[in-house]
This record gives structure tokens, C-alpha cells and sequence, in this order.
């Protein structure tokens, strides 16, 4: 029977194995790594690594980015992981819009990490995966974990041959899992969400981006009897209310219980219905904003698919309604489409909150206490920030490739840049000194001789004496001006500068002459005119 996988109605796995040749087994590894396992020319694959069109909407929607846009995107998130902490306090907006707008796909392993506060749960809790990983697990889901590992989008290179490399890793987190909160166990919805991890992440980073979603963005998920989930069914149907009430009024008429069309919904974080460019967005803002971003896209699923008169003729019934709903609409599916409706929907981490206090009275009146009451709900990076402040070295980036640096390297580099500063000093002292001439040098000046003088002007032969005279009384501090060059550790531009000043101030000491001085120099143009 074919089954839905991905938003579209796929085919038996089976067929995947018969696209080179008809022999290959179950448990073949072909297909596991693209250079071990040596793919044929037939098994093409999309960007996003799936196979053989098993996500044919995901190429027709998916937003193309121009390379300039993506590369100046890449750029701002490595800035704000540099400085995380910063950012999330003082600049959370910005990294919601920057979400909202899709993390670069480069980045986005090392962004959810952050995100879901996982790196920071990773250095605090050092060696623990892999103490758990060293454990044999508990027999039971250990045997349950093994049969869900295929079915995992088993279109996916990562996951498509039993006992790879990608169906290996999922085994070690989600057996790790088991042991980390023996009280939960295993759950099936747990394996697309590990799984779609691992797509961007290493194994331990997929272990504790886990962790973070199953104990701070949907808790009490995938605990026995899955009491959270319905619980949230009711919060959605009681919200749908507001934003389509056609179509709260036709589930409610049919008697569709939200835990028949939502389940898969919220509990694999819409991995396995939406295109794969739509997955990934949902997931940007999902691990960004909280589980708000997860009630807002099934309200638009809801809202396009029932939202209107003639949506409803096309299902009378209970039956065809489910239909209608197990079968969405490409084009209400699309990125774009269904990342601007979701910004749209009027549904805050305020109402959700609201909302759940008032079913969880409501259950208490009709089914008394939970069974199993997880911890309080983060909505939010945020939050999940402040709840639990890290440390600066927590949030350090470390290189995940570590090269071998040779023992001689530091001695090179010293020499390097003993070869540099002697370099520098010797173009300082080389570089000559470019200062702009005094029109109105004095007689002890030695920058210039008595033939490079310029010529006075006519009847103003005692105007540089006064010159001279006027600089020193101004200035107070030496009586006779510096001979000196300038030293060598002043940068050029400094020397031309005050160069350019004292000749502006001589020339402008010597055109206007004050006080005695202007007596001085009357006298002295008589003088010379009587001698005329």
C-alpha cells in the first residue's frame, strides 16, 4: 500500500533498491555514502539529498537565493555566533527576522545548536554521550528502535541502505536517548526528529538538540500515553476557533478529534508532510520562536484546506475530510506561501499559555490529574537562554578539524615578525619627509638656504624679523624655534600636519603685524621711501 511520505504519496521503499540492479539484499550498504558506497549515474539527487524525486515539490517551491544575498547572510550569522550571548540578550528581534527570513543552509547545523541551546547543554554535560553511547541500552527499546530504523525517509542518501552510516547514527542517539530518561523510553515520533538532526549535525550535536526539544520545546511529547500531545490537540482546535471558525464548525460538526489529524503534525515537527524547503523554514522559526510557530502552521493547513464554502462541498463526511486533510494542497505548502501566512497567523506564545491553562482544567474536571506532568514549556530560544544563563566558554565555536600544527611553527613565526618590525623601521627611516616650505623662513632655519629664499615684496624688507618675533612672544615655550627633524616614530601624516600648521600660522603672524611691530615696519617703508 503506498504511504504518505513527505507531503506526497509515495511508492514502497523496496523500489529504491532496483534502480542499478535487481540483486541488491536489504541489507546492503548502497547508498550510505556517496564515495564509499559509489552511487550509479540513475540515483540522482536533489540538494536537499533525497532520491529519485521522492521530494518533487521541494525543487518546483523551494525560494532560490542569489549567491551575493546568501553570502552576506552567512557573513551576519557568523557574527552573531561569534557573540551569542549578546545577541540573544540585547538583539533577539534581529535574530527572529533573521530566522524568519531562512538560515543559511551552510550554518543551519550549527545554528539550531545554538538555538535549542544545545551547544551550551553539550559543554556543561562533557563525555556524557559518549558514556551513554559506551552503554548496551535496555534490551526492549533496543529491539523497537532497530525496526523503526528503515523507515526513516528511506529516500534520503543518508538513510536509504540498512546498517549505514546515517541508520548507525540514529541507533547510537536514539538509544542514547533511552538511557538518558529511562522514564520515557523510546517513541516512534522521536526518529524523524533525530533523524533530521543528524541531516545537519554530528551524532552527540543531534543527541542534545534532542534532548533540548523533547524536555524544553514540546515536553511530555513522546512520554507514555502521550497525555501532552492531546492536550494540545485541544488547544488547537479551541484556537482555530478565532482564526477559522468555518472550519472549527465543520470538525466540530463531524466529530473529527484534533488527535486524528494533528498527531503526526506536531509530534514530528511537520518533518514528515511539508516539501523539504518548507521543512526546513518551519524549523528555522520553530527552534527560534517556540511551539507557537508549530500551532500556526497547522492552523493554516486547516484554515486553506477548510476555510471555505467550497472546501467543504468536497467533503460531506468524516471520512472525506480526513482524506482531504491527509492529502494537503501542493500549493498551500509552498515556502513562500506558507512562511508569510504563518507570520500572519494573530497566535502568541501569550495565547498558547492562556489557552493551556484553560484545557488543562478542563481535563483535570473530565479526566482527572495527568499521569505524567513534564516540565513547564520555553517558548523560545530566549527563554531557554535565560532559564539557564551559560557560561563565555560555553558558547565558544570549536573547530570541528584540527589540523597538526608543527613544533617549529611558533619560532618561524617570531622571526616572521622580527623580519616585519625591521622592515617597517627601515621604510620610516627611508620614507623622505615631505613638509610644505615656509614662505617666511627665518635667517637659522636650515631646511632651506639663502638662494632657495623667496623674493619679500617690495617696501617690506623687516616683515620676517617681526614674523619671528610675534611666533616666539605667542607661543611662550621656546624662544627659538626647533631645527630638528621630525623623530621617526611620527607617521608621515602627522609630520605633513604640523608642518601645514606652522606655515599657516607664520603666514598668517607675518600679513598682519600688531602692536609695535606695525610702528616698526611705518618707520621702516618711510625710510626706504625718503631713500627712493
Amino acid at each position: 500500500m503506498d504511504k504518505m511520505e513527505n507531503g506526497r504519496r509515495s511508492v514502497d521503499t523496496g523500489s529504491i533498491r532496483t534502480l542499478s540492479s535487481s540483486h541488491i539484499d536489504d541489507e546492503s550498504s548502497l547508498g550510505s555514502d556517496s564515495e564509499i558506497n559509489g552511487f550509479t549515474s540513475e540515483r540522482q539527487t536533489d540538494k536537499y539529498g533525497f532520491i529519485g524525486g521522492a521530494q518533487k515539490y521541494s525543487e518546483d517551491t523551494a525560494q532560490d537565493i542569489p549567491t551575493a544575498v546568501l553570502r552576506q547572510r552567512e557573513v551576519k550569522w557568523l557574527d552573531m555566533l561569534s557573540h551569542w550571548d549578546k545577541w540573544m540578550i540585547k538583539r533577539f528581534n534581529k535574530v527572529r527576522l533573521r530566522c524568519q527570513k531562512g538560515i543559511p543552509p551552510a550554518l543551519r547545523g550549527r545554528a539550531w545548536l545554538y538555538l535549542s541551546g544545545g551547544k551550551v547543554k553539550r559543554e556543561q554535560n562533557q563525555g556524557k554521550f559518549q558514556e551513554l553511547d559506551s552503554q548496551p541500552g535496555d534490551p526492549k527499546w533496543i529491539d523497537v528502535i532497530k525496526k523503526d530504523l528503515h523507515r526513516q525517509f528511506p529516500f534520503h542518501e543518508m538513510f536509504v541502505s540498512r546498517g549505514g552510516h546515517g541508520q548507525q547514527d540514529l541507533f547510537r542517539v536514539l538509544k542514547a536517548y533511552t538511557l538518558y530518561r529511562p522514564e520515557e523510553g523510546y517513541c516512534q515520533a522521536q526518529a524523524p526528529i533525530a533523524a533530521v538532526l543528524l541531516m545537519h549535525m554530528p551524532a552527540e550535536d543531534a543527541f542534545w538538540g534532542l534532548v533540548q526539544i523533547c524536555e524544553k520545546y514540546l515536553p511530555g511529547y513522546y512520554s507514555p500515553g502521550l497525555e501532552a500531545i492531546q492536550l494540545d490537540g485541544e488547544i488547537l482546535f479551541a484556537l482555530l476557533r478565532r482564526v477559522s471558525p468555518l472550519a472549527f464548525r465543520h470538525l466540530e460538526k463531524h466529530k473529527i478529534d484534533p488527535i486524528l489529524y494533528m498527531t503526526e503534525w506536531f509530534m514530528c515537527a511537520f518533518s514528515r508532510t511539508l516539501p523539504w524547503a518548507s521543512v526546513l523554514r518551519v524549523w528555522d522559526m520553530f527552534l527560534c520562536d517556540g511551539v507557537k510557530i508549530i500551532f500556526r502552521v497547522g492552523l493554516v493547513l486547516l484554515k486553506c484546506m477548510l476555510g471555505t464554502r467550497e472546501k467543504l462541498k468536497a467533503c460531506q463526511g468524516q471520512y472525506e475530510t480526513m482524506e482531504l486533510l491527509r492529502a494537503i494542497e501542493p500549493r498551500y505548502m509552498q515556502e513562500g506561501f506558507l512562511v508569510r501566512e504563518i507570520l500572519e497567523v494573530p497566535v502568541t506564545a501569550r495565547d498558547v499559555e492562556r489557552e493551556h491553562h484553560i484545557q488543562l482544567k478542563r481535563w483535570k474536571k473530565s479526566r482527572g490529574e495527568l499521569n505524567f506532568k513534564p516540565p513547564p514549556r520555553m517558548h523560545g530560544a530566549r527563554i531557554i537562554m535565560l532559564a539557564e544563563p551559560p557560561r563565555r566558554q560555553d558558547l565558544q565555536q570549536n573547530p570541528t578539524i584540527v589540523l597538526e600544527v608543527p613544533q617549529t611553527t611558533p619560532q618561524l613565526q617570531k622571526g616572521k615578525e622580527e623580519k616585519k618590525s625591521k622592515k617597517k623601521k627601515s621604510m620610516k627611516k627611508s620614507q623622505p619627509t615631505e613638509e610644505i616650505l615656509n614662505p617666511y623662513p627665518l635667517p637659522s632655519d636650515p631646511q632651506s638656504s639663502s638662494s632657495e629664499l623667496p623674493a619679500p615684496p617690495p617696501g617690506n624688507s623687516v616683515m620676517p624679523e617681526a614674523a619671528a618675533q610675534t611666533e616666539t612672544d605667542s607661543v611662550g615655550e621656546q624662544k627659538t624655534p626647533p631645527t630638528d627633524l621630525p623623530s621617526a616614530k611620527e607617521s608621515t601624516l602627522q609630520r605633513s600636519t604640523q608642518s601645514l600648521s606652522s606655515t599657516e600660522q607664520d603666514t598668517y603672524l607675518a600679513s598682519w603685524p600688531v602692536g609695535d611691530e606695525l610702528e616698526t615696519q611705518m618707520v621702516g617703508i618711510s625710510k626706504l621711501a625718503g631713500a627712493d
